[in-house]
């Protein structure tokens, strides 16, 4: 049985970017597609070099290995990170992109629920959806203290 297509969303999550990736996400009813998406953005996500891993970078609740940075210039964060296993790679990768170049304030009210609005919590597994949400988390908790 075919799963039902999902409504592109329109909603404003508040990040530009973020919608961007949220609707080309949520306009796509294959969950294949979904994944060979996450592993585009994978290998986007330029590499950190191996001083810049340190443990406050370090994402907790993730079955694999991730670390996450932001870094604020001119009133605005930078996000850089790292992850060893691929489709959780794309994942960091969408929140960089989506999440990068916005005030901690704007990082700090983004709605959540874009990450149901992807779809991607009907194609991955249930503690790939929780290793999401802890970097979600991570990058909000870094925000705060660039406030």
């Amino acid at each position: 049985m075919a799963e039902p297509p999902i409504e592109p969303n329109t909603s404003n999550f508040g990040s530009i970017e973020l919608n961007k990736i949220v609707s080309k996400l949520s306009s796509c009813s294959d969950p294949r597609r979904r994944y060979e998406y996450l592993l585009f953005l994978a290998k986007k996500l330029p590499n950190l070099p191996l001083e810049a891993f340190n443990p406050s970078m370090k994402v907790k609740g993730c079955i694999s290995q991730v670390y996450v940075q932001g870094k604020l210039k001119e009133g605005k964060i930078f996000w850089e990170g790292y992850s060893d296993a691929l489709i959780t790679k794309g994942m960091l990768s969408l929140l960089v992109k989506g999440l990068s170049n916005l005030t901690p304030e704007e990082i700090l009210n983004i709605d959540p629920t874009f990450i149901t609005a992807t779809g991607l919590n009907n194609s991955l597994t249930p503690s790939r959806v929780n290793g999401f949400m802890n970097i979600f988390i991570k990058m909000k908790s870094q925000a705060t203290k660039f406030l």
